[in-house]
């Protein structure tokens, strides 16, 4: 596995990535070695964030956790993407490296695994055109979390969403 480490606003010890190397080798039994994992931590006031990114054959895992330490946000984020992982094991499989779920028994089992979604509404909306901050503008009127809308740039359909961080991020589909 292929591991990139940055920081922003901060200088990243030694230690911290040999902990990130040592931590992502629980993940890369699921991968193998073709995947990448990006890890990129964050130094705010208090806090300290961690964000782990893994892709794999055009999948993306993602977790994103803060702590006052840089070390335990490393290690909750490192448990969330295992957890991410065993929860979805029975779609995965078929994906990901076969063999790789094989060490879990049903002892080892701590999340509940998901063997069915279950789609409650459909709902169709009607996509117009516009810019990026008319759809952040109609998305805060309606009180949505994510709006879909067909970007006027680029006639290309995109989705606004509110980040946990309080700003803003658009979706935009990238044709491999």
């Amino acid at each position: 596995m292929e591991i990139t480490i940055t920081g922003r606003k901060c200088s990243i010890r030694d230690s911290f990535k040999e902990r990130a190397e040592k931590k992502l080798l629980k993940v890369e039994r699921f991968f193998g070695d073709d995947a990448t994992a990006k890890v990129t931590a964050t130094v705010e006031k208090t806090r300290q964030n961690v964000e782990v990114t893994v892709i794999n054959n055009g999948m993306i895992f993602r977790a994103e956790e803060s702590a006052e330490n840089m070390n335990d946000a490393l290690d909750r984020c490192v448990d969330s993407l295992v957890r991410q992982i065993r929860k979805n094991k029975t779609k995965l499989e078929k994906r990901l490296r076969s063999g790789a779920f094989d060490s879990f028994t049903a002892a080892d089992e701590s999340v509940t695994e998901e063997t069915e979604f279950d789609v409650v509404r459909t709902k169709s909306v009607i996509l117009k055109p516009q810019s990026v901050e008319e759809a952040i503008l109609q998305m805060n009127m309606l009180g949505h979390q994510f709006y879909m809308f067909i970007n006027s740039e680029d006639s290309l359909v995109n989705v606004v969403y509110k980040r946990a961080d309080g700003g803003y991020g658009v979706l935009v589909p990238d044709m491999e």
